[in-house]
């Protein structure tokens, strides 16, 4: 079979970003025109509409479509979710792992489905605090679970790449509603992510 490339843009706004980008690019004092430049402002618009495609999506939408009844009631966690999202002050990219618990109220969610919420919030400019809490309102508002926690780890590149330029530091943001407001709970939480088990 042979291979397909998805793409996620539209010819509108494509054909708007390519002449920012081009402005940009002489901006810098490039030359446009130059053979490796060329096609590098239909690149970078295509990129940006990919990188931000968070806001066409509902994730409130994807968790209801996978939610079934359960009687199961104990912490459920999805942890080491791979998320990558651009820093909206400098919107240069910040990347590291999401880890969610809830504990179920009479329904369950589709595992892969916690992973999708986080890509449709972190697939837009993004600060992590509110990436983080975006999160858990969400899986609070939709599945209506006795508890939510979120903890994110972060490397961001407007600390690595430029100001403060500290290479080796990173950013933990956290969240818990209801059952996970219990220091017993979240303790218990925040020791199964820590933990490699065998």
């Amino acid at each position: 079979m042979a291979y397909k490339k998805t793409e996620t843009y539209t010819e509108k706004t494509t054909s708007s970003l390519i002449k920012k980008y081009e402005n940009i690019i002489e901006q810098l004092g490039e030359d446009k025109e130059r053979e490796g430049l060329i096609k590098t402002p239909e690149r970078v618009a295509k990129a940006m509409q990919f990188l931000t495609q968070g806001y066409d999506l509902d994730a409130n939408e994807i968790l209801r479509s996978a939610m079934f009844k359960e009687d199961y009631s104990e912490m459920v966690i999805v942890k080491d979710i791979e998320l990558y999202s651009l820093c909206e002050h400098h919107m240069l990219p910040f990347f590291g792992k999401a880890h969610i618990a809830y504990i179920p109220n009479g329904h369950i969610v589709g595992l892969s489905k916690l992973p999708r919420v986080v890509d449709v919030f972190a697939r837009r400019l993004q600060v992590q605090e509110r990436l983080t809490d975006q999160i858990l309102q969400c899986i609070q508002e939709t599945l209506k679970p006795l508890g939510v926690a979120v903890v994110i780890e972060a490397k961001h590149l407007c600390m690595m790449m430029r100001g403060v330029q500290k290479q080796n530091s990173s950013t933990t943001t956290s969240a818990f509603t209801g059952e996970f407001q219990k220091v017993e709970t979240r303790s218990e939480f925040l020791n199964l992510i820590s933990t490699k088990l065998s």
